[in-house]
C-alpha cells in the first residue's frame, strides 16, 4: 500500500473519530439516543389527558331574549334578501397608448380588460339596478345569480351623471319571474338606522356586512351629491349592490369608498351609496322614455360672495341669478337677472352647485315653488321644471352656469351627438339629433352621421365635441369631417360665431 492511500485512510479515520465524539458528547449532554439506540425521546411517551369543556352559555337564554330574537330576525332577513342580490361580470374595452418598435411611434390598440361588481334585481320580469361605471365601455356582461346560474345581461339604459345603470335578464323560460326587492323611502332615512350591505367584493362572492347610516347629504363631486355615508363595509365590487334597512327594502344603492390608498383600496370605515329615491326616478325615466331624464329651470347662477353681498345689499344665503333662457321655465316663471334665489322646493338654497344638483333631480313637469330676494322683499314664485335637452344641460351641469354665449353657439350649429355604440371602431361621435335652421342642418349634416374630427383632431368623445366646439367656434372658422354610412361624406365648414355680450361674460 502506498504512502498516498494510507493518508487518506487515516484522514477518515481521523474524520469519523471526531464525528462519533461530537454526536456522542451531544447526545449525553442532551439526554438523547446514541445512535438511535438507548432510552426513547420522552417527548414521544403520551399519556391521555383529561379536559372539562363548559356545556353552558356565557349567560342564560332568558336574559337575553332580544338578542336571540334580534339574531334571528337578521338571519332570516339576510335568507330572504340574497336572491334578489347578483354578481356582474363584464369585458371592458379599453384604449390604451404603447410604443411600437416596427414603426418607431407610440400607437393606440384596444385591450379587452375584466370588471367586477354587484347589481339588485328590482323586478320580477329581470331588471337590475347597478353602478354606471361598474358597466362603463363593456363588451359583454354576464350576471350570476344566487341559484349559480349565470346569464347573459343587455344593457337598458344608464345615467352617467347619477352613477346608475338599468340592465335585463332572461332566463330559458320566458315566463320565469325572478325574487326581487322593493325600494324603501330614502328621504326617511334617520342617521343612525341599521344598514345592511350585500354585495360580491373582491369577487369573493356573495357577502353581507352590517353598519349604521353615519350621515346623509355627503357628496363626492359635482354630480353626485346627496348621498348616504355608511359604516357597514363597502369593498371593492359591492358597487351597485343594495343598502338594505330592516325590512330589506333598498334604500341606497353602493356606489364607492372613500380611502387614501388608491393603488390599493380597502375599506376604512367610509362608504357611499346613492339615494333609493333617486335611483328609482332615474330608473322609471329609462323604462319609460329609454334615457335618463333631469329636471331644468333655464338659468344660469352663481355663489354669493362679500363683494356680491356688498353690491346687492344682502346679507343672507343664497345663490345670485346670472342670467335667464328666453322662454325657460325659469323665464316663464318671472325669474330675472340679479334676482337671489332663497329657498327652492320649500328648502334653503346655499350654494350654486347645490341648487343646480336639485334641480337635476327634480321631477319633470311638477310645479315647484322658488322664493327669491329681488329690490329688498322675499317675491314667492311657482316655476315648472322642464326636461333638460343636450343643449340645456352643457348650461345647467356647469361650476356656475356656462356662459350664455356657449349656448347661443351650440344652438346655432345646432347638432348634438352621442358616443357610438360598442361595435363602432375608431374615434369618433354620432350626430343623434339636427335643430330645424341650425347651420348643421344648412350644411346637410344628418342623424346618424358620424362626426371624426374638428379642425383637424380627432374627436374621442361627445364632451370633447362639445368642448372644442365652444372654444373654437367663436374664434375662427370650424370645420367638421362628416363620415356617412362607411365612407367620408365631406368636411362642413361653419363661419365663426362671435360671442355676444350677456351678463355671464
Amino acid at each position: 500500500m502506498n504512502d498516498t492511500i494510507k493518508r487518506i485512510l487515516v484522514l477518515c479515520l481521523v474524520f469519523v473519530t471526531a464525528f462519533s465524539s461530537v454526536h456522542v458528547y451531544r447526545a449525553w449532554r442532551d439526554d438523547q439516543p446514541i445512535f438511535g439506540f438507548g432510552k426513547q425521546e420522552t417527548d414521544q411517551q403520551f399519556a391521555p389527558e383529561h379536559a372539562t369543556l363548559q356545556m353552558k352559555p356565557a349567560i342564560d337564554p332568558s336574559m337575553v331574549p332580544g338578542l336571540i330574537r334580534a339574531n334571528d330576525e337578521m338571519v332570516a332577513l339576510v335568507d330572504r334578501v340574497t336572491p334578489a342580490v347578483v354578481s356582474i361580470d363584464t369585458e371592458i374595452l379599453k384604449r390604451e397608448r404603447f410604443f411600437d418598435p416596427y414603426r418607431g411611434r407610440i400607437t393606440e390598440r384596444d385591450r379587452i380588460t375584466p370588471g367586477l361588481g354587484s347589481g339588485v334585481i328590482v323586478s320580477e320580469e329581470g331588471h337590475i339596478i347597478t353602478n354606471h361605471h361598474v358597466i362603463e365601455g363593456h363588451k359583454r356582461i354576464r350576471v350570476t345569480l344566487h341559484d349559480g346560474r349565470s346569464l347573459p345581461a343587455t344593457l337598458i339604459s344608464s345615467d352617467k351623471l347619477f352613477d346608475i345603470a338599468v340592465l335585463r335578464i332572461q332566463g330559458s323560460d320566458p315566463n320565469e319571474k325572478f325574487d326581487a326587492l322593493k325600494f324603501g323611502d330614502s328621504d326617511a332615512v334617520k342617521v343612525g338606522q341599521l344598514a345592511i350591505a350585500v354585495g360580491n367584493p373582491f369577487g369573493l362572492g356573495e357577502s353581507v356586512t352590517v353598519g349604521r347610516i353615519s350621515a346623509r347629504d355627503r357628496s363626492l363631486s359635482d354630480g353626485q351629491r346627496d348621498l348616504f355615508q355608511t359604516d357597514a363595509a363597502i369593498n371593492p365590487g359591492n358597487s351597485g349592490g343594495p343598502l338594505l334597512n330592516h325590512l330589506g327594502e333598498i334604500i341606497a344603492i353602493n356606489a364607492s369608498i372613500y380611502t387614501e390608498d388608491r393603488e390599493n383600496p380597502g375599506f376604512q370605515g367610509i362608504g357611499f351609496s346613492i339615494p333609493s329615491n333617486d335611483v328609482k326616478r332615474t330608473m322609471e325615466y329609462i323604462l319609460k322614455m329609454g334615457r335618463p331624464i333631469h329636471g331644468y329651470l333655464g338659468l344660469t347662477a352663481r355663489d354669493l360672495n362679500n363683494y356680491l353681498k356688498d353690491v346687492f345689499k344682502y346679507n343672507g344665503e343664497g345663490v345670485l341669478v346670472w342670467g335667464v333662457t328666453p322662454g325657460s321655465p325659469a323665464d316663464e316663471a318671472g325669474l330675472e337677472p340679479y334676482d337671489i334665489i332663497l329657498a327652492f322646493q320649500d328648502e334653503g338654497v346655499k350654494t350654486t352647485r347645490g341648487f343646480l344638483n336639485r334641480v337635476q333631480r327634480s321631477e319633470v313637469g311638477i310645479e315647484t315653488g322658488i322664493s327669491i330676494w329681488r329690490g329688498n322683499e322675499i317675491i314667492n314664485l311657482t316655476a315648472e321644471v322642464g326636461e333638460a335637452n343636450p343643449f340645456d344641460q352643457q348650461e345647467q351641469l356647469a361650476d356656475n352656469g356656462r356662459l350664455a354665449s356657449d349656448e347661443a353657439i351650440l344652438k346655432a350649429i345646432g347638432i348634438s351627438v352621442r358616443n357610438p355604440p360598442r361595435h363602432f371602431r375608431g374615434s369618433g361621435v354620432l350626430v343623434r339629433q339636427v335643430l330645424p335652421g341650425s347651420l348643421g342642418e344648412m350644411q346637410g349634416i344628418q342623424p346618424n352621421d358620424i362626426l371624426i374630427g374638428i379642425n383637424g383632431a380627432p374627436i374621442s368623445s361627445d364632451q370633447d365635441f362639445y368642448l372644442r366646439l365652444v372654444a373654437t367656434a367663436a374664434v375662427k372658422e370650424t370645420q367638421l369631417e362628416v363620415h356617412r354610412g362607411k365612407r367620408i361624406w365631406k368636411n362642413v365648414t361653419f363661419p365663426p360665431i362671435p360671442r355676444t355680450k350677456s351678463p355671464t361674460d
